[in-house]
């Protein structure tokens, strides 16, 4: 038998017809790496010039999750010292996020357990996407003076009605039928049939179909599309159909409902920024077609994040003081100025994203 400690953090090999991708940090809810970005690239050029391969499963290590985002710590250690982590590896992340909603063959993600943050981008951006019972979806940036990024904006801006508007700036968790209704998955398969899909996804000829991987996955899925979310959406919509943190905030404190004054506390303890630059990004997406636009203004404000302290102060607080006390910058919404957003949304030259 293998021994765990000694093998590597991100394992990529042909069984039967799939490539299979896994995620192997279960220790750390395997959380992803610049490395393990750069071997999945890797993996998939392999995999798409196979032709034996007819079709990628994307899998976590261990019984807890898919993924727990990025490495957080080394970010928030380079931001520290003004280093280019943040630059580098959102680059390449991000690219591959769009390589991955383009890739030529079915890509199937088993979103099983918790899928945050960077697990989202290397998930939900797949031509498949299974979630589970045990599925706890969420992106929670906000919530460490960021925003939510691997397209995220582009995924929560095509959720119906105020419900992405509502998820992102929250960061509250989606279970497997919420994240089917917002549109981040397709099918709920129940973690116990989940060994049965993925051998039967191994054994389909090369050259199937993605509507043929679409028919096999169904054949295992519990049918469910709508979770407790759909339930509140009338009130989500009223709520987070402003286009100013002002009017959202105004809307929740007008209503005296208890889910109201929930979600107005939630909201409290965000980044004052974080909220007004995230929702500009939403509203911002909302009118654009594609992933790659979405991404191109993610990094540019991505990159102005790096450099805040907002970032390295909510890090803080949450990853590596873990006091949940963050002090923000400034501290309410209505200290946020224009001049404050701007650098955000600013070109950025010849640092630009580009896609090959």
């Amino acid at each position: 038998m293998t021994d765990v400690a000694t093998e590597p953090d991100l394992i990529a090999r042909r069984e039967g017809a799939a490539g299979i991708i896994r995620l192997n940090r279960p220790k750390a809810l395997n959380a992803i790496t610049l490395e393990m970005f750069r071997d999945i690239d890797k993996a998939l050029d392999a995999f798409e010039a196979d032709p034996e391969i007819a079709v990628i499963v994307l899998e976590g290590a261990g019984e807890r999750g898919l993924c727990a985002g990025g490495d957080i710590r080394a970010l928030w250690e380079s931001s520290k010292v003004s280093g280019d982590l943040g630059k580098v590896l959102w680059r390449e992340e991000y690219i591959l996020n769009a390589r991955i909603k383009k890739f030529p063959k079915p890509y199937v993600a088993f979103m099983d357990g918790i899928v945050m943050g960077g697990g989202v981008g290397l998930s939900a951006h797949s031509s498949h996407r299974v979630v589970t019972e045990r599925t706890r979806l969420a992106m929670p940036e906000v919530g460490l003076g960021f925003f939510p990024d691997v397209g995220g904006t582009y995924l929560l801006s095509h959720s119906p009605g105020e419900v992405g508007t509502y998820f992102g700036l929250t960061g509250q968790t989606m279970n497997g039928p919420d994240a089917i209704y917002a549109r981040f998955a397709d099918a709920v398969v129940t973690s116990v049939r989940l060994p049965a899909l993925r051998e039967a996804l191994t054994k389909v000829r090369p050259g199937t179909m993605s509507n043929e991987i679409r028919t096999l996955i169904n054949g295992f899925a519990t049918g469910e599309k709508s979770g407790p979310v759909a339930a509140k959406q009338s009130q989500i919509d009223a709520w987070f159909a402003h286009d100013r943190m002002e009017g959202i905030v105004a809307a929740l404190r007008r209503d005296g409902s208890e889910l109201a004054q929930s979600t107005l506390k939630t909201l409290g303890e965000k980044s004052p920024r974080g909220m007004v630059v995230t929702l500009k990004l939403l509203r911002l997406a909302r009118q654009t077609s594609s992933l790659e636009e979405c991404l191109v203004r993610e990094y540019r404000a991505a990159l102005e994040v790096f450099r805040s302290d907002d970032f390295r102060e909510g890090v803080r607080a949450a990853v590596i003081d873990k006091d949940r006390n963050p002090k923000w910058s400034p501290p309410t919404i209505e200290d946020v100025t224009p001049a404050m957003v701007a650098p955000y949304f600013a070109e950025i030259g010849a640092d630009e994203l580009k896609f090959p």
